[in-house]
């Protein structure tokens, strides 16, 4: 049987590719998938235990058996930024910070706080140029959206966005903004979505430095990235 792979930032560098093909015989589960992609690549033996893999876009666990023409995803740790709600984006230019508001304003709605996350220019004493953004662009959508309806049910109005490709330093790679009643839920509604943003959603950054150096920031494993809310 033929296995779709899809390998995502650090792990699409050790493979040499974001994709490829793999012939298993019938009834191979994920433990003989590693062992094959482990025999070929044996950089990747040493990074498997850090990766989240997904099948067909959930997460998987244990020993799942596979089948035939399914997609099976190797996801890093991701940085610690389609069927998803309206106010909820993957975009691939720049992001409209006002638009992002007023998809979230409402008469009912007394406090809106925006954020809007965006490239510095150093990190660890090393300057940065530029940031790379790439995701698992299915699963992130639906965990944003994810994200986004489960704060919604507790009375707010939330818009997340987030950019992805190449984005210059001073430019925003994310911008959340939430409206709620108060200020109080607005405020910890906006916290809620940038913290479960960083551990559920397949978004890898990586960075460009002036030294001419780059970098992948993977820091926070995979959670809750496929699981039905």
């Amino acid at each position: 049987m033929k296995i779709h792979v899809e390998a995502f930032a650090s792990a699409g560098d050790v493979l040499g590719r974001e994709s490829l093909e793999i012939t298993l015989p019938e009834g191979s589960g994920l433990a003989e998938l590693r062992d094959e992609l482990t025999a070929r690549y044996p950089a990747l033996e040493p990074i498997w235990p850090r990766l989240a893999v997904a099948v067909d876009d959930e997460l998987a666990a244990g020993e799942r058996v596979l089948s035939d023409g399914c997609a099976v995803a190797l996801l890093p740790p991701v940085s610690g930024g389609s069927g998803a709600p309206p106010r909820v984006a993957l975009v691939d230019e720049p992001i409209d910070v006002a638009a992002v508001e007023r998809s979230v304003a409402d008469p009912g709605c007394g406090a809106v706080v925006v954020f809007v996350g965006s490239v510095r220019d150093h990190h660890q004493d090393r300057e940065v140029v530029r940031l790379t953004y790439s995701a698992q662009r299915p699963m992130a959508e639906k965990a944003l959206g994810r994200i986004a309806s489960e704060l919604e049910a507790g009375g707010c109005r939330v818009g997340i966005v987030h950019r992805l490709g190449e984005v210059p330093v001073g430019e925003a790679s994310v911008v959340i903004a939430v409206a709620a009643p108060h200020r109080q839920a607005a405020y910890e509604a906006s916290r809620t979505a940038l913290e479960r943003l960083k551990h559920e959603v397949p978004i890898w950054k990586r960075e460009h430095y002036a030294d001419g150096g780059v970098a992948w920031r993977e820091e926070e494993p995979l959670s809750g990235v496929g699981n039905p809310p």
